[in-house]
């Protein structure tokens, strides 16, 4: 992890352990340069990731300063970090429908930029949110990226594995969504009937060097989820 990166994790850490709230003034440049002993530059870089992020804002010639922390139990449309990360004051757990090493389809070599010859960790998961059914998340890893995958891995945190574990450098994603009916195999996974509403999402997840690793369609509960998105720069 570059310092810029374990930088921002510390701030955000921060402000979530001590529950800041909105409009908290936070250190200067200065000083977080000098507690870190980075350059200005460096803490420039890391005040900017935390802005796009959401956790704060900052006034030019005033400071920088606590943004308004999300609602609880909101997933953030806008984020690669995974639910255990996402929704950890809540009680998330994991059923592992299926975990095999295949051939891509062609919907998936489009997305992940693989050839016939790649293979794939493919990986389905019902996840829970306090014992009520949350969504259905349906992923595919090239094995040349995720080198390997069990059943142990699949049925934890794939995210902490893959930046802890792998050290993969996970750094943007391009996300789909769209609202339809679910069939009678989503319904009953979902603990739904046939023809429920549900929003549909779809993201591609690259590395830092703009290569896509994770293909992942993810359906939700539509009274079980809730989302939030952090706009800036109006």
């Amino acid at each position: 992890m570059k310092k810029y990166e374990q930088i921002v994790e510390d701030i955000e850490a921060y402000i979530h352990d001590n529950e800041l709230a909105q409009g908290t003034r936070l250190s200067s440049v200065e000083s977080y340069a000098a507690h870190y002993q980075v350059s200005k530059s460096t803490i420039i870089k890391a005040m900017d990731i935390l802005e796009k992020k959401g956790a704060i804002f900052q006034q030019r010639g005033s400071g920088v300063f606590v943004r308004r922390q999300r609602r609880k139990g909101y997933v953030s449309l806008l984020t690669n970090r995974g639910f255990t990360e996402e929704l950890k004051d809540f009680a998330v757990t994991t059923q592992l429908l299926k975990l095999e090493l295949m051939k891509p389809t062609e919907e998936v070599m489009l997305n992940l930029k693989l050839s016939e010859e790649d293979e794939v960790y493919y990986v389905e998961r019902l996840r829970d949110i306090d014992g009520n059914r949350l969504c259905i998340e349906a992923s595919y890893f090239p094995k040349k990226i995720v080198t390997y995958l069990n059943n142990e891995i699949a049925e934890g945190s794939i995210f902490n594995y893959l930046t802890e574990g792998l050290k993969l450098n996970i750094s943007f994603a391009d996300i789909y969504l769209h609202v339809d009916t679910l069939n009678e195999e989503q319904g009953e996974k979902l603990q739904l009937h046939a023809g429920a509403p549900a929003l549909f999402v779809e993201q591609v997840v690259y590395l830092g060097t703009g290569e896509p690793f994770d293909y992942s369609k993810l359906t939700y509960h539509y009274q079980h989820s809730k989302f939030f998105v952090q706009a800036i720069n109006f």
